[in-house]
């Protein structure tokens, strides 16, 4: 007798069991209650070993063997296709197929690995902090106008009143005539040389970063200087030149010479600017050589996909420059500086590059956000002194030769060419090995200390996960 509303038992198996209307398969029988009871107990059998299926590979050509109890209760599967899958089994697998995968051979773009929802943050931060660290023009104008007054100076007082450097011309090199200076026209660096020829260079150290200089037979402005080797000494005429600059200036009331510093072959000048602000002028002596270039440089200097082999034929068809640096005895530093200001000034791989009908990159923003990033990070902890902005310049150098095209530096891509320039250096310091751009036998991260190399690469990690709260 049906009741309203009360389910038919007889009527269970039908339901539970059919595959649908037109399917091959048959329908199960046997009294409701019994089919019930049996698949209650299938199932929780089934959900026993739940952790066992997940283990399972995902694929495989072997058939599964279809379980007894499943098949006497309910469903054959047709002859010639795969076993069905359990409603269990489509529950646990779907988490494993919504895992992102990369497709074999795909290629793979590095990505920095940043915030993306902090991205508008970062954006704003890294645009204002370089409006920041913008010179004003009329500062610029008038620290300039200074400077070069007192180099003009030099050079006409060595030119009347010395034999050893009345042949001297200056050669002007650093940040600020690379356009990458920041926040103030405080620092500039000029370069003294001294035309050399007939000289025997060989390599120092086994790094091919420096040389000892020897003056072939015949008679030279430098004759002063040679020692019973022939070789010039460094510290001799390092000596001289220094003098020479003191005398030079001694009567000039905003000019100031600072005490010499171990090491440094600079004569650093300190100038009373406009306002009281001081200025410091770094001279430094070096001597021009007209020969081919060591060839320690045979395996640097990559810039062939970045600005043409035409290009790094004309910069190696220029000469090289030797400043004096005391290491251990008298001693030369191979010097490229003038090749560096030429290739930071044009920079892109097209002409047009950052000119005024050209698209604009933002090469030379990452290199002054890593240089104020730097600075900032070393007046926070003196274990970072021993970095320099020569180790910043090195970085952006190699990440030009490895992304070449000007399309990898759009100007609206400044955060993320930021944070992966940021990743090459944090990479580098954890290796301890940075390879001078143009001698790659040398490690410029031999100076500073392998925890300092690290803690900096912390310092700078952190920095950037957090969207640069040093920069606010």
């Amino acid at each position: 007798m049906s009741r309203r509303g009360k389910p038919r038992e007889t009527k269970i198996p039908e339901a539970n069991c059919a595959m649908g209307p037109g399917t091959q398969t048959p329908l199960c029988s046997g009294p409701g209650t019994a089919f019930k009871e049996e698949q209650n107990q299938k199932i929780k059998k089934e959900q026993k070993p739940k952790k066992r299926e997940q283990k399972r590979p995902e694929h495989t050509n072997e058939t599964s063997v279809p379980d007894v109890k499943t098949e006497s209760a309910c469903i054959k599967t047709k002859k010639g296709t795969s076993t069905s899958t359990s409603p269990e089994h489509l529950t646990d697998e779907k988490p494993q197929h919504r895992q992102p995968e990369t497709p074999k051979g795909a290629t793979k773009v590095p990505v920095p690995q940043s915030n993306i929802g902090q991205k508008a943050d970062v954006d704003k931060i890294l645009s204002t902090t370089l409006t920041k660290l913008k010179i004003k023009r009329k500062d610029r104008a008038e620290a300039a106008h200074l400077i070069n007054g007192i180099i003009k100076n030099i050079m006409d007082y060595l030119n009347k009143n010395t034999e050893c450097f009345k042949d001297v011309q200056d050669l002007r090199t650093g940040s600020y005539y690379e356009n990458l200076k920041i926040s103030n026209p405080d620092e500039f660096d000029v370069m003294l040389t001294v035309p050399i020829s007939r000289v025997d260079i060989q390599p120092f150290t086994d790094d091919g970063a420096f040389y000892s200089v020897a003056l072939k037979r015949g008679k030279t402005p430098l004759d002063k200087f040679r020692k019973e080797n022939n070789t010039i000494s460094g510290s001799e005429i390092l000596h001289e030149f220094r003098n020479e600059v003191k005398k030079c200036v001694k009567k000039t009331e905003y000019v100031e010479v600072e005490k010499k510093k171990m090491g440094c072959p600079a004569v650093t000048l300190l100038v009373t600017g406009p306002g009281s602000v001081t200025l410091s002028l770094d001279v430094v002596l070096a001597l021009e050589v007209r020969t081919c270039w060591p060839h320690f440089t045979k395996e640097g200097f990559k810039i062939e996909g970045w600005l043409g082999r035409k290009v790094k034929q004309e910069c190696k068809g220029k000469p090289y420059y030797l400043v004096p640096k005391y290491q251990g005895r008298d001693t030369w530093r191979i010097s490229f500086s003038h090749v560096e200001k030429a290739i930071m000034k044009n920079h892109g791989s097209e002409k047009t590059c950052c000119e005024e009908n050209g698209a604009r990159c933002c090469r030379k923003d990452c290199l002054k956000l890593l240089k104020h990033l730097l600075s900032l990070l070393k007046t926070k902890d003196s274990s970072f002194d021993k970095f320099c902005s020569y180790h910043v310049k090195t970085i952006l150098l190699h990440a030009c030769c490895s992304r070449t095209k000007d399309t990898d530096w759009k100007a609206s891509h400044l955060t993320q060419c930021f944070l992966l320039l940021l990743e090459n250096f944090e990479s580098h310091l954890r290796d301890q090995d940075l390879p001078n751009f143009f001698i790659p036998t040398q490690n410029l991260l031999l100076g500073p200390s392998p925890k300092s190399c690290i803690l900096l690469a912390d310092r700078i990690k952190e920095e950037r996960e957090n969207g640069f709260p040093i920069f606010s």
